[in-house]
């Protein structure tokens, strides 16, 4: 089953078991973040990425710098492992790795929560981005606003005390593919956080820059 199917089986599944009233409350806030143009000002296929240096879950720092210096980087922006559709995009990406890491790419997952040990083996880099400084880097960050604050507390998400930089920040979505010399070649930006790129584009991309060709520019 494609990740893109799973994604809109929970959507609907949340749509018919919660109250619409909080059901309206984050298509509000989905609006609002289409109107202030947060997507559009984030960096595309064809940008610089911008370096990085975080702490991922094991304590030891992944730099996108360093990653570079081995191979293209897959860059996945996600809310944090207490979102049902990130998890479901980890998942994704776990079972894809393989491809991934045979096509010459390394991975790195980036939230803004405190990093704990998942429950699952993964096999990519999950870092933290405290305060989502990186996030804001890309221009990917927003604050969540203060509508929905009791609604994430009601369902068990207080992201103050979730969040390393005990803050409301959070990224939008994104997943990028970045080549050997830092230029992003794929990019996916939407400020609904119930659609994610589907992994079987990171590996069309890949497969491009492995057999030495760069592929046109990509952005969603």
């Amino acid at each position: 089953m494609s990740l893109e199917k799973r994604l809109r089986d929970r959507s609907e599944q949340f749509s018919l078991e919660t109250h619409s009233q909080t059901v309206a409350a984050t298509l509000r806030a989905d609006l609002a973040l289409m109107s202030a143009g947060l997507a559009e000002r984030a960096l595309k296929a064809g940008d610089q990425a911008l370096d990085f240096a975080l702490t991922n879950v094991k304590g030891s720092t992944v730099s996108l710098s360093s990653l570079c210096k081995s191979g293209p980087v897959v860059i996945s922006f996600y809310r944090g492992d207490w979102c049902p559709y990130c998890t479901l995009e980890l998942e994704a990406l776990t079972d894809l790795y393989p491809g991934i890491a045979g096509l010459g790419a390394s991975l790195v997952a980036i939230s803004p929560q405190k990093m704990r040990m998942p429950a699952q083996d993964i096999p990519f880099h999950l870092a933290c981005d405290p305060g989502s400084e990186v996030a804001r880097d890309y221009g990917l960050a927003f604050p969540l606003p203060d509508e929905l604050h009791a609604i994430y507390q009601q369902f068990g998400h207080p992201l103050s005390e979730m969040n390393a930089a005990a803050d409301w920040v959070l990224p939008i979505p994104a997943t990028y593919v970045v080549g050997q010399d830092g230029q992003i070649v794929l990019s996916f930006v939407d400020v609904d956080y119930r659609r994610r790129l589907e992994p079987t584009e990171i590996i069309t991309v890949l497969s491009g820059l492995r057999k030495g060709r760069r592929p046109s520019w990509r952005a969603w």
